[in-house]
């Protein structure tokens, strides 16, 4: 059986995508600005937003309105943010007893959900007056499931089976 260096494991890993959405508070001008602020010091680079592709009456909703942010990290700051998420931010988040095994998709992709921003250690939690979740999902190239789960092992992911 051949050894493997942990650099190339490294290098399966493609990226990193951060999403935010909004909710309720698409209208909300202030709320974005305080978002894009936040999600560019915890990401090391600035958000994109995205829109609203169509109308929806229901949640007041009209095409073209900005609905979310969302970053693309890959390289040296997608392992940064993959260091200080693993190494940091997980273990401060409230009740945190490791990633379920259910949150790989069928080709290895994990998706985390955080509730609280405030749980990286670039936001203040003293001067923040609205807390906001996100979507982290990280992209590995890898043949199967089992082969990411051992990936994310190795790189130090605190995954439960």
């Amino acid at each position: 059986m051949q050894k493997r260096n942990i650099t190339d494991l490294k290098n399966r890993i493609e990226k990193v995508v951060i999403n935010v959405g909004l909710g309720r508070t698409v209208r909300d001008e202030k709320f974005l600005e305080i978002v894009m602020r936040d999600l560019a010091l915890i990401t090391g680079q600035k958000p994109k937003t995205t829109l609203a592709k169509k109308s929806i009456a229901n949640f007041k909703i009209r095409q073209g309105m900005v609905v979310g942010a969302v970053v693309t990290l890959r390289g040296a700051k997608m392992r940064d943010f993959l260091s200080r998420l693993v190494n940091i931010a997980l273990p401060r988040t409230r009740d945190f007893r490791g990633l379920d095994a259910k949150s790989l998709d069928k080709n290895g992709n994990l998706t985390i959900g955080v509730k609280e921003h405030i749980v990286f250690p670039e936001i203040s939690g003293e001067e923040v007056r609205n807390i906001f979740g996100f979507e982290i999902t990280v992209v590995v190239k890898a043949k199967n499931r089992d082969e990411a789960i051992k990936l994310y092992k190795t790189l130090g992911f605190p995954i439960k089976i």
